[in-house]
Order: C-alpha cells, then sequence, then structure tokens
C-alpha cells in the first residue's frame, strides 16, 4: 500500500490556498508590515481595452471571487513552508497566520455587459489584505470574463440553436476546464460535457459517443445498436466515422428495431467534412426514412464565425458542439486587464505609467439606455459623484468581510446575461471588429487627474 504523506496537500485543485500567489506580493506585504503601511486601500479591477474582436465583454467569475475572499486563510502546511524559505520575519508569519478578509466589496453582477476602462469589481481592505488577494483575484475574474465573452458571441452567432461546451480536453487544466462550463453556461450555451458541472452549480450535461465506440466494433450498425441499448435516454448517434450519408442511412434502417425496444432516437451528430452540405443530405435521408425529428448536431473545429456561416446559410443544423475555441477562447485568450490601487489612506492614487494610466480614486459606472431600452452609453465617474445620471452597475456584495445576501443562483445571473445581450445595440452583436460603445469620463474624474498630475509635477 502507497504510504500517505502530510507534507503537502493531496491536490492543489482541490482547496487553492493564499500560498498560490506571486512572491512579489508577500515581499511587499512584509514591506508593508515593517513600515506600519496598513491603512484602509481601494483596488479595482478593469480592462485597459478590448481585443480586436470584442465589441464588449461579459462579466463573470464573481462567485468564485467572493468564494475565495471569504474563506482565504493560510494553512499549517504553507505556514511550515513560509518559515523554512527563511524568507520571511517571525513577526510577519504571525501575520499571517490570522490572515481574514473583513474588507468590502462592490462589484458588478456576473453575466453584465461591460467595456475598457469600467471596473468590475472594487475591493477595499486594509492595504496588505487587498494586496495579497490580486494574483487570485485576477486568475478568478480574468478567465472567466474571458470565456464568457467569446460565449456570448457564439451565442449571438447561433440565433437561437443550442450550443454545448465540448472543450474541457483542450482546456488549460482541470480548473480551467471546469469553470469554462460555467462561464458558457452562464453566457447562453444549452449545457456541457463536463460531468461535475452538473454536480457544482446543476448545470445540464450532455454526452455522445467517440469514433473509437465505433471503430471497436466489426460493424457499424452493431455498435450504434450496442451503445442505444446501453443508453437509451436521450440517445445521439455519432455517424461521420466511415461514410456520413451511409451511417444516416443505417441509423434510418436501425430505428425500427430500436422503437420496438422502446428506444428513441434523439439526434446525429456530425463532426467532419463540410458540415453544411453533410446536414442537408443527411437531413433528406432522415426525413425520407420518417425520422425527421431526429435532430442534427454538428462539432469539429468551429468558432462563432463558423457557426454564424452555417446559420446564414440556412444549414439544417439544429445545435453545435463546441470546443478548442471556447475554452481558450482562441483569438483572443487574454485580456489586458488591471487590478490597481486607487485610494490609499484616504488620499486617491493614480498611475501614471505610459500606455498604462489610470484615473484615480473609487470609481463608478452609470448606464443609460435609450428609448427601445438598448444600451446607449455609459458614464464612468467618481463614486461621490451625487450628479450622474443613469443605472450604477457597480452594487455592495461584500460589507466588513461578510457577504450581504446569498450569491445568486446560476439560472438566475444566465437569464441577466440573457437580458444583457438582448438589450444591446446592433452593432455591437456583430461579428466584425472596430464597432464602437460611448464610454463618458465625467468632469469631476478629469479634474480628480488633473489635480492629482498637478501635484506630482510640484512634487518632482
Amino acid at each position: 500500500m502507497r504510504s500517505q504523506t502530510t507534507s503537502r496537500p493531496r491536490s492543489w485543485l482541490d482547496r487553492p490556498g493564499l500560498l498560490l500567489t506571486d512572491l512579489y506580493q508577500l515581499n511587499m506585504l512584509q514591506a508593508y508590515l515593517e513600515q506600519g503601511m496598513t491603512a484602509p486601500a481601494a483596488f479595482e479591477f478593469f480592462v485597459r481595452r478590448l481585443p480586436a474582436e470584442r465589441n464588449f465583454l461579459v462579466a463573470a467569475g464573481l462567485e468564485q471571487v467572493l468564494e475565495f475572499l471569504l474563506t482565504a486563510r493560510f494553512d499549517a502546511i504553507e505556514l511550515e513552508w513560509l518559515a523554512k524559505t527563511g524568507r520571511f520575519s517571525a513577526d510577519f508569519l504571525s501575520y499571517l497566520e490570522g490572515f481574514e478578509f473583513r474588507g468590502d466589496v462592490d462589484a458588478m453582477a456576473e453575466g453584465t455587459a461591460f467595456f475598457a476602462d469600467e471596473p468590475i469589481l472594487r475591493l477595499v481592505a486594509p492595504l496588505p489584505v487587498a494586496q495579497l488577494l490580486e494574483t487570485r483575484l485576477l486568475n478568478l475574474l480574468h478567465f472567466q470574463t474571458v470565456i464568457a465573452s467569446k460565449a456570448a458571441r457564439m451565442v449571438l452567432a447561433a440565433g437561437g440553436k443550442r450550443l454545448i461546451d465540448f472543450g474541457l480536453r483542450r482546456a488549460h487544466g482541470a480548473e480551467a476546464g471546469l469553470l469554462a462550463a460555467r462561464a458558457s453556461y452562464l453566457a447562453g450555451f444549452a449545457g456541457t460535457a463536463t460531468t461535475p458541472a452538473n454536480l457544482y452549480w446543476g448545470i445540464p450535461i450532455f454526452g455522445t459517443m467517440a469514433h473509437s465506440f465505433i471503430q471497436a466494433h466489426d460493424d457499424e450498425v452493431e455498435a450504434f445498436r450496442n451503445f442505444a441499448r446501453a443508453r437509451p435516454e436521450g440517445l445521439v448517434l455519432l455517424i461521420d466515422t466511415y461514410d456520413t450519408e451511409r451511417g444516416a442511412e443505417r441509423v434510418v434502417r436501425l430505428a425500427p428495431d430500436l422503437s420496438a425496444a422502446g428506444i428513441r432516437i434523439f439526434g446525429v451528430r456530425l463532426d467532419s467534412g463540410d458540415l453544411g452540405q453533410h446536414a442537408r443530405t443527411v437531413r433528406r435521408i432522415l426525413d425520407a426514412g420518417g425520422l425527421s425529428e431526429v435532430s442534427i448536431l454538428v462539432s469539429g473545429g468551429l468558432d462563432e464565425h463558423e457557426i454564424g456561416r452555417l446559420v446564414g446559410s440556412g444549414a439544417p443544423i439544429d445545435g453545435f458542439g463546441i470546443g478548442t475555441s471556447l475554452t481558450t477562447s482562441s483569438d483572443a485568450p487574454a485580456l489586458d486587464c488591471a487590478y490597481k490601487l486607487q485610494e490609499y489612506a484616504g488620499r486617491p492614487r493614480r498611475k501614471r505609467s505610459e500606455g498604462k494610466a489610470t484615473w484615480p480614486g473609487r470609481k463608478q459606472v452609470y448606464r443609460r439606455y435609450d428609448g427601445a431600452g438598448r444600451l446607449a452609453a455609459d458614464l464612468l465617474t467618481l463614486d461621490e459623484d451625487a450628479e450622474a445620471e443613469g443605472a450604477p452597475l457597480l452594487r455592495p456584495v461584500v460589507r466588513g468581510g461578510r457577504a450581504l445576501g446569498a450569491t445568486p443562483a446560476l439560472a438566475k445571473v444566465r437569464a441577466h446575461c440573457a437580458r444583457e445581450l438582448a438589450r444591446l445595440p446592433e452593432r455591437l452583436k456583430a461579428l466584425g471588429e472596430g464597432a464602437d460603445y460611448p464610454v463618458e469620463v465625467s468632469r469631476p474624474l478629469v479634474a480628480l487627474r488633473d489635480k492629482l498630475d498637478s501635484e506630482e509635477r510640484g512634487h518632482a
């Protein structure tokens, strides 16, 4: 029997702890504490600029961020390792042992459409606490926002047809695959093939069959029959292992026998070749064989552009299985996002680095709508701006380390995202790049920026 060890966690994926951070965070924390720099600090997460093919982004990942914040602790194994490195003082390690988040969080609701420079989360806590949380918070918010934003484009391109996440096997790790299932469902996908997504969040799960199952049999029809008997509910047969049209004909011949056994064929899947043309031929074969109720699902290297092309061509496709392009967001796998200090010890702060300057102070985003209820313009302003017009997008979610109510159910978040997509102007729904959306910067915010810059020049 293999011996058990207690020298390290069984798996970091089971519960990533606070040690899952960048070394420079710990280095800064020790320096902050040595200098007594523990006054309240406000940090904000935002995206500096949108990728070329993103006319909007979808906020996602807040639920996982709150789970992290409200349970963030250093465990004994992590503290023991930190002590052994010899990098940190005893006083610092004692501080880490009692680490706990008791700060405030304001955030946009998950599923909200947002744009460049708009903070989707603000965190206020003592400076060392707010600083240490940066890496994991960025990690969680960034990834799900990337995937939800990609998935939303596919949802818009599909025009109401069913989309299923098939991307776990190509995702960049287990956590990424699982969170991609959540983010894509949030954005409007019908479900996922990633099994634990149903266990954790109740996301519908779907599964067909692999080519290997067909190849393992000496006869394709026998493979179909054996799979149908083993999995009679929601039966979908993969028909392009050898010859797509012949596979469809075999499904037609097999259907009466399965029906007599009480087994209904729900659909067939196509995974190769000219999917539009194959779908037309297969639809004719199925309809002629009395299987007009059998749906056609396609997969195989699809992205939003190919989905849009197939839908626009009128191909008789009922649903799409999407893999690599979704879970890796292959055309825009990363956002130019940041978690930056906006206020410390009651004083607004501003980064002036070339190409990376920030708007100072605690901010709010107000959204205005046109007469048809569509997004018209946003206003980026100071949180205390009493004259701003529109609906405020950042709302309180945590105060003093306590959540202000239960996390919204994923179904509610999904419904909110659907409303957000429906309210987008048509130019933002298009897959092409370059559509603009007005985000106005308020006069008080501009004045604060100019004041801080003037003070900085005076110090220089």
